[in-house]
């Protein structure tokens, strides 16, 4: 955002994003279903991603979404059903109206938030942030200052990462593997 007094519709959504990205991270270690606090901590994923971007950071919003709420939350979800944890019903969070009610009016939120988005003229992530390295970034990408140090650098670290997530995918399929009784 430019310098001086920030419209009141920013600053409206940024602490709108923020409360709901801290009531979500505390109902993802509330909840008793792994399923659930999944889906909690995606929610609070996707609130972090619109703090970037309003943040002026649209390329580390975008790898928010693309990386920690899409794979990496695919990769939870899928070692939570290799484990098989019991019949739903033991671990269900079924809740009565008045949450629907909360989830339903939190939709009509979202989906006026995604109107108004698109109904500007020229929606925020598509300009280039003001001030120092808005000419970088128009002549060599936003993509450069991040993956060059990643791949150079830090890629160790990076390489090391993929193999612990290997190993835990790994570790879930050799802890949920059904064993049959011996036949003879």
């Amino acid at each position: 955002m430019p310098h001086g007094t920030l419209p009141l519709a920013y600053t409206f959504f940024f602490y709108f994003f923020g409360v709901i990205a801290v009531v979500s991270a505390l109902l993802f270690v509330t909840r008793k279903s792994p399923v659930a606090a999944a889906l909690w901590l995606v929610n609070t994923m996707f609130n972090l991603a619109a703090l970037y971007v309003m943040l002026d950071a649209q390329f580390i919003g975008a790898i928010q979404v693309l990386v920690y709420a899409g794979a990496i939350m695919v990769v939870f979800l899928f070692v939570i059903m290799l484990l098989n944890l019991g019949h739903p019903s033991d671990i269900a969070d079924t809740r009565g109206l008045g949450w629907k009610l909360v989830a339903g009016a939190f939709g009509i939120a979202l989906l006026a938030q995604v109107l108004a988005v698109t109904r500007a003229k020229t929606p925020a992530f598509l300009t280039l942030p003001e001030g120092y390295g808005a000419a970088q970034i128009a002549i060599h990408g936003a993509i450069e200052p991040v993956a060059g140090p990643l791949f150079n650098q830090y890629l160790l670290a990076f390489e090391a990462t993929s193999i612990l997530l290997l190993a835990s995918v790994v570790g879930a399929v050799v802890l949920g593997k059904r064993r049959e009784p011996n036949a003879g």
